[in-house]
């Protein structure tokens, strides 16, 4: 179940990259990243820099939520007999929101000119706190995966850090895929994130799908007890 959960989590975390909106941060990232650089070892080192300011942005956030909450006796315990029963809905509302059946406006922390202007001054470390600037640019689907799935997710399992870790990794690996590209030569390589638009909305799909049907299935079990053991 453990392995299953960190598979989840850096899932959830590429579905995140690829949406359009942290897939626009990831694009500045890139375009950064090949304007900053031109040796292969500082544009590869850059990604990775890059990787590591999301993942230390998310597994702060996500520690602070899940410790916070799993240190609340009546919280916790609350949790522990009601959690299946929450998640039911949660991932019914999670999968709808992914197949944009409605919409939610979330209010985020843009990057503005300021903090690009401080990045290209901060060579390989200015990847870095691009990393944790656009971590922070929570926009509605980005919220909607980490608030609403992953943190139930790393409370379920008592996870406050390693699923947060990989949550932060999955979002920052297409950088690091693009980041090696432009090592190799391909200077190009921003402008092939638009393929990516139409495999973000097929696997977007897909998985709201398959939340609002575990939704369902969980709801069925656990609020109405219907006994399905398949």
């Amino acid at each position: 179940m453990y392995v299953a959960g960190m598979i989840t989590a850096v899932w959830l975390g590429i579905l995140t990259s690829i949406s359009p909106c942290p897939l626009a941060t990831n694009i500045a990232a890139i375009s950064y990243i090949g304007r900053q650089f031109t040796s292969a070892r500082h544009v590869v080192l850059s990604g990775i820099v890059y990787a590591v300011g999301r993942m230390i942005t998310y597994s702060v956030i996500g520690g602070i939520v899940v410790w916070g909450v799993l240190s609340i006796p009546g919280v916790s315990n609350f949790l522990q007999h009601y959690m299946n029963r929450i998640l039911g809905p949660l991932l019914i509302l999670i999968g709808m929101i992914l197949l944009e059946l409605f919409h939610i406006n979330l209010p985020g922390l843009a990057a503005g000119e300021k903090t690009r202007s401080i990045a290209d001054k901060g060579g390989i470390t200015g990847a870095g706190l691009l990393g944790i600037i656009f971590a922070l640019s929570f926009c509605p689907v980005s919220a909607a995966l980490f608030f609403g799935s992953l943190i139930p997710l790393s409370i379920q399992n008592g996870s406050a850090v390693m699923y947060p870790l990989l949550y932060g990794a999955g979002t920052a690996l297409p950088v690091i895929i693009f980041a090696f590209i432009i090592a190799l030569g391909a200077r190009s390589a921003a402008s092939a994130f638009d393929s990516l638009k139409g495999f973000e909305s097929w696997t977007r799909k897909l998985t709201g799908l398959i939340f609002i049907l575990v939704g369902i299935y969980l709801s069925l079990k656990y609020i109405f007890g219907v006994p399905l053991n398949f």
